[in-house]
């Protein structure tokens, strides 16, 4: 037997399932696009917050610890004193910690925006993952549905700074009055028909996806789809069938028993007329502000928000097809959503605190934007390099020196920290990192305070064009040679005739 230590293995680098790395790419894309929507948020008079990504467990709400371990939907851990703590799981539950933590200190209405990441643990797949952004915006201590009007606006408004266009979005709008009026009024109240309301609600859902016709049978006895495989339907009746049909619809009832069921609804749930009074208030507040229909659409379909809405719930859906994984042309969707809570905050303070607010999918609206080539379109350039051909002090510090100056009037600049000995390397790192322009300086420029300042875009273009290598060094292409004093106003000027070169690529 060999007496030599067997090496330790070496570490697997892997991802946890679930989570994924992001790319400067990915990163300036989204970065881009929060700070539109930022833009927005600020012009209606919010201003930002934040919160921890840790909350107590029990005050996220929906996931109060109920075994040893509250793991379900949340990641949890267990502090030093013995209490749960979890990631927090949206942004609205710890906002509402927060508005009640701070109640005295705040000043009512409190509107405010927060922008982040939040944690699901549940069963990843593809475009589904455990850490993704959202940015929500909220309005605490403002009863009317007036607010609710507002962020429904403000959503429309969202879309259009994002660059997409009337009719490739609407905001559609229920209330929560309404879909509990329609249970109690189809003889589902209760805690003791909580399953079957869930069954009535998800087929609800799926209108968009399969017609009345398809709903109409996951409410009865259940649905077989194209590849043959069943769903089981809710099991409801031909006359409860036809009552939900007909309030998604939108249709007001005038005679017969619906008019029975209509006015039963809203004597046992006490709020469907009111329900819809709200979404009248709603729509005629949009349109007097120039919203219509296109925009923003009153449809009792919408099924959203079910654990803590109270009142009007909204969803901002793209309406325009995209191509999915499978070569498919699907609507996209919702992209983000939100609605009243109005006993969120209460929890805390056994005492009423209205509230309303939606929340943005930014990793999901990101995809949907890059769909319509509304962001992502752009490298990220690169930073100017400054290149190494002596590594004595003196020189080491013009190089530096000529880097300070080029950071100094905005310009992104890299002096090279690599092996400086090997030039060709040095151009190459600057070729993988797209870098712009490099600036070069040896022994004989520095002998006569010039540098040269190689053009690296319009250099690779030329390239192309030339395939005789004597041609090449004669042409010294895309290359000048500036005395040092000019070499920060050279460089602006190369980077804004690059800038512009970008510009009418794009409009070609």
């Amino acid at each position: 037997m060999s007496d030599k230590q067997k090496k330790p293995q070496k570490l697997k680098a892997r991802l946890p399932r679930g989570f994924v790395d992001r790319s400067a790419a990915d990163i300036h894309a989204t970065n881009e696009m929060v700070e539109k929507i930022r833009e927005v948020y600020e012009r209606y008079g919010f201003d930002p917050v934040e919160t921890p990504l840790f909350e107590y467990t029990d005050a996220l709400g929906k996931f109060l610890p109920d075994a040893d371990r509250p793991n379900e939907g949340v990641f949890s851990l267990q502090d030093d004193d013995d209490q749960w703590m979890s990631l927090r799981y949206d942004l609205t539950a710890p906002l509402a910690r927060h508005v009640a933590e701070n109640f005295n200190e705040i000043q009512l209405p409190f509107r405010t925006y927060r922008a982040g990441y939040v944690f699901r643990n549940e069963k990843p797949g593809p475009g589904r993952f455990r850490q993704f952004m959202q940015f929500d915006a909220d309005t605490v201590g403002a009863p009317g549905v007036q607010a609710d009007a507002e962020m429904c606006m403000m959503m429309a408004d969202t879309m259009e700074a994002l660059g997409i266009k009337r009719g490739d979005y609407v905001i559609r709008v229920n209330n929560r009055k309404v879909l509990d009026g329609v249970m109690e009024a189809i003889g589902l109240g209760g805690e003791e028909n909580a399953g079957r309301r869930l069954n009535v609600l998800r087929a609800i859902d799926k209108l968009d996806k399969f017609g009345p016709e398809g709903v109409k049978l996951l409410l009865g006895e259940g649905r077989k789809d194209e590849s043959g495989d069943f769903t089981k339907g809710a099991g409801l009746d031909e006359r409860q069938i036809s009552f939900i049909l007909k309030v998604v619809a939108n249709e007001r009832f005038v005679d017969g028993e619906e008019e029975v069921a209509f006015n039963d609804a809203n004597k046992q749930s006490g709020g469907f007329a009111e329900g819809f009074a709200e979404l009248d208030l709603i729509r005629s507040l949009v349109t007097s502000a120039g919203y219509g229909p296109d925009r923003i659409k009153i449809d009792p379909s919408v099924v959203r928000g079910l654990e803590y809405y109270t009142g009007p719930v909204y969803e901002a859906e793209l309406t325009f097809d995209v191509t999915n994984e499978k070569g498919e042309k699907v609507v996209f969707g919702s992209v983000g959503g939100g609605g009243r809570y109005d006993g969120l905050v209460s929890r805390f303070m056994g005492q009423p605190v209205p509230a309303t607010g939606f929340s943005i999918g930014v990793s999901r609206l990101m995809t949907a934007l890059k769909n319509l080539g509304k962001l992502g379109q752009d490298e990220v350039l690169g930073p100017v390099l400054v290149t190494v051909m002596d590594g004595d002090v003196e020189s080491m510090g013009r190089y530096q020196r000529f880097t300070q100056a080029l950071r100094s009037e905005g310009i992104r600049a890299e002096m090279y920290q690599g092996n400086w000995k090997k030039f060709g390397n040095q151009l190459k790192y600057a070729d993988r990192r797209g870098s712009p322009i490099a600036i070069i300086q040896g022994g004989d420029e520095r002998a006569e305070g010039v540098v040269q300042i190689k053009d690296l875009i319009e250099g690779k273009r030329l390239s192309g064009e030339i395939d005789d290598n004597a041609a090449w060094r004669e042409a010294r292409v895309a290359q000048e040679t500036v005395a040092e004093a000019d070499l920060v106003a050279k460089v602006k000027e190369i980077l804004a005739a690059q800038a512009e070169d970008r510009r009418r690529a794009k409009d070609i």
